[in-house]
C-alpha cells in the first residue's frame, strides 16, 4: 500500500506540461515496472530501493511544504537551521518508511479515478486506486503547481492524510521537548531504521 503511494507520487520532469493525473499515472507505471523488473529490489535491497526513490521520487515532492504542514504553527517559530534539520529528518523518515514498502510490489497496477479540476487550478487532488490481489487500495495525492510542473505535498492512504497524521505526533513531540526535541526524535528514529 505504501509502496504504491510512493510509486504514484513520482512526477517526472520530462512530463512537466502534462496534467497532474496523467503525470501520476505515467510515472507510477514507470516506477512500478522498474520495481517489478529488478530482482534485488524485490529481494529487499534497501540501498537499491533508496536509489530508485532518490532518482524517480524525491525531486517531485515539495518537502518544505510537507514538513511545514506537518509541524504546523510551530514551523514559523523554528529557526532556519531548525527548519532545514526538520525537513532533512522528515524526508529521511519518509524515504525509509516507503522504501521498505516498495520492495513489496508484485502485481499491482494504478487506476486513476475521475478528477475534478480546471486548467487554472494551482492545487489539485489526484485520486487513484492500486489494484492487485485483494481489495483495491485508495491512494490520493495533493499536488501544487510549481511553475510549469506539479509537486506532491501530501498523500492519502486508505483515508488517512500523511501530513495530518504526522502533525498530531509532531505536536506531541514539540509539546514535550520543543523543536529540538522533535528533531532529535526524528534523527533517533532514522538512525534506528538504518541499523
Amino acid at each position: 500500500m505504501a509502496a504504491a503511494a510512493l510509486a504514484v507520487a513520482c512526477v517526472g520532469a520530462q512530463a512537466q506540461a502534462k496534467a497532474p493525473d496523467v503525470l501520476i499515472k505515467e510515472v507510477s507505471t514507470d516506477v512500478l515496472d522498474a520495481v517489478k523488473a529488478d530482482k534485488s529490489i524485490q529481494a529487499g535491497d534497501v540501498q537499491k530501493v533508496i536509489a530508485l526513490v532518490d532518482a524517480k521520487v524525491l525531486p517531485y515532492f515539495n518537502f518544505q511544504r510537507m514538513t511545514a504542514l506537518a509541524v504546523g504553527r510551530n514551523w514559523r517559530q523554528a529557526t532556519p537551521e531548525q527548519q532545514k534539520a526538520l525537513q532533512n529528518e522528515f524526508k529521511t523518515l519518509l524515504v525509509r518508511t516507503y522504501a521498505g514498502a516498495l520492495a513489496q510490489v508484485k502485481d499491482q497496477t494504478v487506476q486513476l479515478r475521475p478528477m475534478r479540476s480546471s486548467p487554472e487550478d494551482t492545487e489539485v487532488v489526484v485520486r487513484t486506486e492500486v489494484r492487485g490481489k485483494g481489495d483495491p487500495i485508495q491512494l490520493d495525492y495533493r499536488l501544487e503547481k510549481a511553475g510549469d510542473s506539479w509537486k506532491i505535498y501530501d498523500v492519502n492512504v486508505l483515508g488517512v492524510w500523511l501530513v495530518e497524521n504526522y502533525r498530531n505526533s509532531f505536536a506531541q513531540e514539540i509539546s514535550a521537548g520543543g523543536i529540538d526535541g522533535l528533531i532529535a526524535k526524528l534523527a533517533e528514529r532514522n538512525k534506528a531504521a538504518k541499523s
